[in-house]
């Protein structure tokens, strides 16, 4: 084994847990939402008029009365130096898809040698980063250079403590000088906007007078793996690309089934706790913590908030799984595959839509086929999903996620709808005529007498479908994990917002204030959309091979690589829905499918000249020392007088030259042809991407042979199962 690896090796088994920092042992409710300048907080320092205005734009989207703001900004700054704040920072999000922040100190010299606080409602209203050099898709030349980051009053602002200080986060949407979106979030509120608009006019039809401000709600599910940091620093791959770019599969990977919700790792456990606390003091729900399949492999799940909420706590998931990893010795990976041959990584987004007033409007109940209301809604999303596959495959389109879609871990790359047993009978039937029953969820009986009967629901899950409906929710299960949850939800409200467009549009044409009219009226849409839209309907194995057949009857897109969706996205229903909804102007859109091209076309070639490198510089020397070995080896023998066996040298031989031939065919292929970015992106799917898997292959059957002592990588094995 080389020194390099046996020395990380070494400190991981050393590593100590009981050493690790001592975690907080008060009640969740002490401490939960502690570091937010949330509700208790505003109402405990703000005017009462003040807090109202405030929770009236929080509630129900009213304008802020921009008059609030110096009051708001003294409480905030006030509880945020109480509590050791030196700075603030905007935090907004960029088509990074990471987190920015721009931070300022709370202190202004006052001109006699000293200090004064300051922070004005301007101050927190306004900031202005550099709005050129973030990916803008051609919105802005490198000489227009500023932007703006706009308070989003709608999330709470936090502290983020650290060892050294504590800084006043407050959640930002960010624009340009012209106005145009460069950020994730205001796309996101605006369909957020356009959907509670048709909503509204939907449940007005239903009878609800004021159901309150509808709105989207998720809750992520975050897989992720957790490796020891200094093997993690010994693979160059890991570091830049996010993924091992070389690796032989280990004698054991995941056959055994035997990670899978098993007992945590001390040292996992202790750094999952802290995460935990880190999470709850910033008011962020985090519920759900365990193994997950692949060896080394976690998950992190919250439960729902506000579309708007649940995105930026996301963000600080991640961003809290990675920074809190160091502390235990560890790195945290959420690349979609960071290890060939196992399961990668996704982030299930749990998507669903309701109001104050009107609670989750995709519960069915116990009778869903008498809640007209809740199979309008249902139908609208399916309605949705089938006429915009191309838009929802677009939204998950990404480097990273062409590893995992489809590889017998997570749905394929064709975009359909499960609905389960119980609804998919229910609306076979209205489709038939009418609705007369539904199919009853009952209780489960194990056989033991000393447990008891379980109920059981009315549905089974299938966790090969992209997207399937899961008792209360949508479970888009296609979203990588690396990614922002913002894109695919603007995505899903703007699609949501014309389906319901439609609905209300339809409705209203029925007779208002006849009952058994309007009923008819509803009965008939229903049957409508569905006919229409059940192609998009498939309850059975999403892995199959007779799927892909059967969707391609059905006409269902199958986008097979991110450059395929992005192609497919690229159409005018794409931009005239975004148009028609006020979400992204064409110009927002044509800007944000330049950056998806560009980044995926900068991802790959970051993995090409890694894996140039790398197989220059780290594997070609390790091989030759085999080989000289093996050689001198050979020559020792013979000169005793004995026979020498030569068929392993011959065979490193012949794969060393192997290696070295396909290397320069990567160094040739590298040199991207001229043209535009889906050019380039075709280009790295058919000729450089395979060039790279033709030099791994050889690269990984010669760590099978090549002395461990000389392998300069850490291992599969080795970075799976040390713990």
């Amino acid at each position: 084994m080389s020194i390099t690896r046996q020395r990380a090796i070494e400190n991981a088994v050393q590593h100590n847990s009981s050493e690790e920092p001592v975690m907080i042992h008060e009640h969740i409710d002490d401490y939960f939402g502690m570091n937010v300048f949330g509700e208790n907080e505003m109402k405990a320092r703000l005017p009462k008029d003040i807090f109202k205005a405030m929770r009236k734009t929080m509630d129900e989207g009213a304008p802020l009365d921009f008059s609030v703001a110096d009051v708001v900004a003294t409480a905030m700054s006030s509880w945020a130096v109480e509590r050791g704040a030196t700075h603030y920072a905007h935090i907004f999000y960029p088509m990074t898809g990471n987190t920015a922040e721009k931070h300022d100190s709370f202190y202004s010299p006052d001109g006699k040698g000293g200090l004064f606080t300051e922070f004005s409602g301007k101050q927190l209203i306004q900031g202005e980063p550099d709005a050129s050099s973030f990916p803008n898709g051609g919105l802005r030349a490198t000489f227009e250079a500023r932007g703006y980051t706009a308070w989003d009053v709608t999330s709470p602002a936090y502290l983020m403590e650290s060892r050294n200080g504590t800084t006043l986060c407050i959640p930002t949407a960010f624009c340009a000088w012209t106005g145009e979106a460069l950020d994730k979030k205001v796309p996101l509120l605006r369909s957020m906007q356009a959907m509670n608009k048709q909503a509204q006019r939907v449940l007005k039809l239903f009878g609800h007078d004021d159901p309150g401000m509808i709105s989207s709600s998720a809750g992520p599910e975050q897989e992720y793996f957790l490796i020891d940091h200094r093997l993690y620093f010994a693979r160059p791959d890991l570091v830049s690309a996010g993924r091992t770019l070389f690796g032989a599969a280990p004698a054991k990977g995941q056959q055994l089934d035997d990670q899978y919700f098993g007992a945590i790792p001390e040292r996992i456990l202790a750094y999952m706790m802290e995460v935990d606390n880190v999470l709850y003091k910033l008011g962020v729900p985090v519920k759900t913590r365990h193994n997950e399949v692949a060896p080394g492999q976690y998950e992190i799940a919250p439960v729902f908030e506000s579309s708007n909420l649940a995105t930026d706590h996301q963000q600080l998931v991640m961003q809290t799984l990675k920074s809190v990893a160091p502390r235990y010795g560890l790195a945290c990976l959420v690349h979609e595959k960071p290890f060939a041959g196992i399961n990668g990584s996704g982030k299930h987004l749990n998507w669903s839509i309701g109001g104050p007033n009107v609670g989750n409007l995709l519960k069915p109940g116990d009778t869903p086929h008498d809640n007209m209301q809740f199979l309008v809604f249902c139908a609208a999303v399916i309605k949705a999903v089938n006429e915009h596959s191309v838009m929802l495959r677009g939204s998950i389109a990404h480097a990273g996620n062409d590893h995992r879609l489809g590889a017998n871990e997570a749905p394929p790359a064709i975009i359909s709808i499960f609905l389960g047993e119980q609804l998919d009978d229910v609306f076979k039937q209205i489709a038939a005529g009418g609705a007369k029953d539904s199919k009853k969820a009952g209780v489960l009986t194990v056989g033991v007498d000393t447990l008891p009967p379980l109920p059981k629901d009315a549905t089974d899950r299938n966790r090969t479908s992209p997207f399937a409906f899961t008792g209360n929710r949508f479970e888009f299960r296609a979203v990588g994990s690396n990614q922002s949850i913002a894109g695919p939800q603007v995505v899903l409200n703007t699609i949501m917002a014309e389906a319901l467009d439609y609905v209300a549009t339809e409705l209203e044409k029925a007779p208002q204030g006849d009952p058994v009219k309007f009923n008819a009226a509803v009965q008939k849409l229903l049957r409508t959309m569905i006919k229409e839209n059940e192609a998009v309907v498939f309850n059975g194995d999403n892995y199959s091979a007779d799927w892909t057949v059967e969707a391609e009857k059905r006409g269902l897109p199958n986008n097979k690589t991110a450059v395929d969706a992005f192609e497919g996205m690229d159409v005018e229903s794409t931009y005239a829905v975004f148009e028609k909804y006020n979400v992204l102007s064409r110009q927002e859109t044509e800007s944000r499918f330049e950056i998806y091209r560009e980044k995926y076309v900068m991802d790959v070639m970051i993995e090409v000249n890694l894996t140039y490198n790398m197989a220059r510089t780290m594997i070609f020397p390790a091989v030759v020392k085999h080989q000289k070995l093996l050689a001198d080896s050979v020559i020792a023998i013979k000169s005793a007088g004995v026979e020498a066996c030569t068929a392993s040298l011959e065979e490193v031989t012949e794969l060393n030259v192997n290696l070295q031939k396909t290397v320069a065919d990567l160094a040739k292929a590298k040199e991207l042809p001229e043209g535009d970015l889906l050019v380039q992106c075709r280009y790295i799917v058919d000729t450089l991407i395979p060039a790279m898997n033709v030099v791994r292959e050889i690269a990984d059957t010669l760590e099978g042979i090549v002395s461990d002592d000389l392998w300069p990588l850490p291992t599969y094995q080795e970075m799976l199962f040390t713990r």
